[in-house]
């Protein structure tokens, strides 16, 4: 209250000085714009419109450039401090997308790259659309994440031990899909248990889920014989270590694969034992997410009392939330009220307890990834998903669209109580780069990553849209005034000369 009541004297005093010093120096001012000609005021709208054009372009470009303008940014960061002020916080969210404390969470990048859990066949799918339609679906970005995984996955040091090994470490390196799936054909040549190069062929050279299933089999005899190897010798060196760790990874993502084959052939029940035993019998590597495949799988079962179990164990904050949790658990909230649920109705009546609990998942998932409900209700096309995504981006939601989509049409009214609620979400939190309700504040990254991921036929989802800041509008006002006060003095410079001395 004192620095304000300081601050309002200072003003007073600084006003008031104002006002006597231009009372007294009103003849000398009278005098000298008298003496002013129609030249002086031309260029004087011509500079002032000049250096505010000035203005308005470095501000739209530091608005684009950084997200901020640049006055305020200097306003809130050297003048703020000077008068007293201190920029409020936003509030702690209740609930964390990653399970970790504020300082750790500062310390690690907003924007991280995860492998797709329901990413598509190259050969079989990625390339058929490629045939038909003849647009890239991939970019070369993602493509590239690919190869490093690949490398990270199905490599180790021992593998110069090994010739066909050896082939195919240069065949994860290799740009040219042809050269791949040739060094591969190499690698079999040298060793026929070369799982490895049967993965590679299964992805990039089989045309048909069909064929690449054939292939996977072929890989899960060879990985199995060669895990069980490992097994027996792998406490003999820290290398033999090395490669059971890589032969473990082979034969995890053989069986995983073969689990989506058998989904994708309408084998729905082999593919949930697979993943369920797959789960069971390697419970550390849960980063996979293969608990999202089987998600899904069950979904297309309608088995909605396991989905729930799943979703039990999953959906907790000490692990990194997804689309696919936060929609699901929403889907199923919803189901339990969509098909008697009216908007009419519950107006004149109010929400009940299982309504306001839909609607509150529903409000959970939307701020989790705010893309997602424009594809479910089909109001943005789809596309391929891509091999990679950015949680709680434009890819992952593109990944969860394209295979939940039709989840959501099978349950009658939950689309319907999507679109009459998702936006509600917004008007909650009215400024997400700030704040969040139940996660951290929305990141303000995932537009540039979301567009090397995507491909560039497809127009990105950009949320929150940027909302251009005060002095980006105040300088374009000022340039616009300026610009039409020269054009008036150049065209009638008598008439604006005697309404500057007026």
């Amino acid at each position: 209250l004192w620095k304000m009541f300081l601050m309002q004297n200072i003003t007073m005093w600084f006003l008031t000085s104002l006002v006597n010093s231009l009372l007294l120096s009103l003849p000398t001012v009278t005098v000298f714009l008298s003496t002013l000609t129609p030249k002086f005021y031309f260029a004087l709208t011509v500079t002032s419109s000049f250096i505010s054009g000035l203005i308005f372009v470095f501000e739209w470009w530091h608005f684009r450039k950084y997200g901020t303008s640049f006055i305020e940014q200097v306003s809130v960061s050297h003048l703020r401090p000077l008068i007293g002020g201190v920029e409020s916080s936003p509030p702690a969210p209740t609930a964390f997308s990653a399970g970790e404390n504020e300082p750790s969470r500062q310390g690690m990048p907003e924007c991280k790259v995860w492998r797709n859990p329901l990413n598509l066949f190259r050969g079989a799918e990625y390339s058929r659309y490629l045939w038909v339609t003849g647009k890239e679906p991939l970019t070369y970005y993602d493509m590239n994440l690919s190869a490093q995984d690949h490398q990270n996955f199905f490599t180790c040091d021992t593998d110069a031990l090994r010739p066909s090994d050896t082939v195919m470490q240069k065949a994860w390196r290799e740009r040219n899909p042809q050269a791949r799936i040739k060094a591969a054909r190499q690698a079999l040549e040298l060793n026929n248990e070369c799982a490895t190069a049967y993965v590679l062929l299964a992805e990039e050279e089989a045309t048909t889920i069909v064929d690449a299933e054939k292939y996977f089999k072929q890989a899960l005899k060879a990985g199995e014989m060669i895990y069980r190897r490992s097994q027996n010798c792998h406490s003999q060196s820290p290398q033999h270590e090395a490669q059971l760790r890589r032969d473990t990874n082979v034969l995890v993502y053989v069986k995983r694969r073969l689990a989506m084959c058998a989904r994708k052939l309408g084998r729905i029940r082999e593919a949930v034992k697979m993943m369920r035993d797959l789960m069971k019998e390697f419970p550390l590597l849960s980063m996979l997410n293969i608990h999202e495949n089987l998600l899904e799988a069950l979904l297309e079962l309608q088995a909605y009392a396991d989905v729930q179990a799943v979703l039990a164990k999953y959906d907790d904050i000490s692990l990194p939330k997804s689309a696919a949790i936060c929609y699901t658990a929403a889907l199923l909230k919803a189901r339990a009220v969509s098909e008697r649920f009216s908007p009419e109705t519950a107006s004149k009546r109010g929400l009940s307890t299982a309504e306001i609990n839909a609607v509150e998942a529903i409000h959970r998932a939307v701020e989790f990834n705010p893309h997602v409900p424009k594809y479910l209700l089909e109001m943005k096309s789809l596309v391929l998903p891509p091999e990679h995504i950015l949680k709680r981006g434009d890819s992952e939601a593109v990944a969860y669209a394209f295979f939940h989509l039709q989840h959501w049409k099978r349950i009658e009214g939950a689309l319907n109580l999507l679109h009459c609620t998702w936006e509600g979400t917004f008007r909650m939190i009215p400024y997400p780069l700030e704040k969040g309700h139940l996660f951290y504040p929305y990141p303000s990254c995932t537009e540039t990553a979301d567009r090397e991921l995507l491909p560039t036929f497809h127009e990105v989802s950009v949320y929150p849209q940027k909302e251009l800041p005060f002095f980006i509008h105040f300088t374009a006002g000022l340039c616009s005034f300026s610009a039409m006060l020269a054009l008036l003095t150049h065209q009638f410079p008598e008439l604006m000369v005697v309404f500057a001395k007026a």
